[in-house]
């Protein structure tokens, strides 16, 4: 029997990077849930057009600029009330060349988004987090910051540095109310993915990494905090049913084992 959709009336949500791919798919399902929606991101056009059709708050914001990221945090809770749950899933590919022939600005961009874009807006959220008394922080991670095969250096050292920083952090918030998950939403076809693969590559629904989002801004997963959970091939249900196993054997977790 499968588990009834969870609600989160009531709940109050900043979605980075919401204007469209996997955030924008995060913003629908967080609506549907019954949250009120802040959905930014830099591009203007992209964040009204989804925040008009979720009935949300579009914001502008640029991830990698302090200033912007602060006051987007606080127009969010102005128009739409204090923060429960943070959705960190702004993220920019580098593109494919190699790396004696890369654009170094372009690289480094690259973990400005995908890096010190996490850090800021957690940095913004935690304090008004802690002293509201919790929260949840969900980070877009990637399987690319640990598969083997990779040769597009940018990307995948900026989503290692992601999956690791909401991991330690998960660490560091461990006994506050507050809790920090990684998830790796899979090959989903998007933008920013769009003739980087094959037709026949292994694509992951889209609907998968929402709907995983949902289940941990609910509280029922909050025993995994800190694990990597991946949307499509770990079962979300399983893994909080074995919750008490997963943290004693620390699984879900990327590790150098010895």
């Amino acid at each position: 029997m499968s588990q009834p959709a969870d609600r989160l009336d009531g709940q109050v949500a900043l979605v980075t990077g919401g204007g469209r791919g996997i955030g924008a798919g995060i913003a629908r399902e967080l609506a549907d849930a019954g949250a009120r929606v802040a959905v930014a991101a830099r591009t203007k056009e992209q964040v009204e057009q989804v925040a008009a059709e979720i009935g949300g708050l579009a914001v502008e914001l640029d991830v990698t600029d302090e200033p912007s990221v602060t006051r987007a945090v606080e127009e969010t809770e102005r128009e739409l009330g204090p923060l429960d749950l943070l959705a960190a899933n702004a993220g920019i590919g580098s593109g494919d060349e190699r790396l004696a022939d890369s654009d170094p600005q372009r690289w480094w961009r690259t973990h400005q988004v995908n890096v010190l874009g996490v850090y800021l807006s957690a940095r913004a959220v935690i304090p008004k987090m802690l002293e509201r008394g919790g929260g949840r922080i969900v980070v877009t991670g990637s399987g690319a910051g640990y598969l083997p095969g990779a040769s597009n250096t940018g990307y995948t050292s900026s989503k290692a540095a992601a999956n690791r920083l909401a991991e330690t952090l998960a660490n560091e918030l461990a006994e506050t109310p507050v809790r920090v998950f990684v998830i790796s939403p899979g090959l989903v076809r998007t933008e920013m993915t769009e003739g980087s693969f094959d037709d026949d590559a292994p694509w992951t629904p889209p609907e998968l990494a929402p709907r995983l989002v949902r289940v941990l801004a609910s509280g029922r997963a909050d025993a995994l905090a800190g694990r990597y959970i991946h949307a499509e091939h770990d079962d979300v249900e399983d893994l909080i049913r074995r919750a008490d196993e997963i943290r004693e054997d620390d699984l879900n977790a990327i590790r150098l084992r010895r």
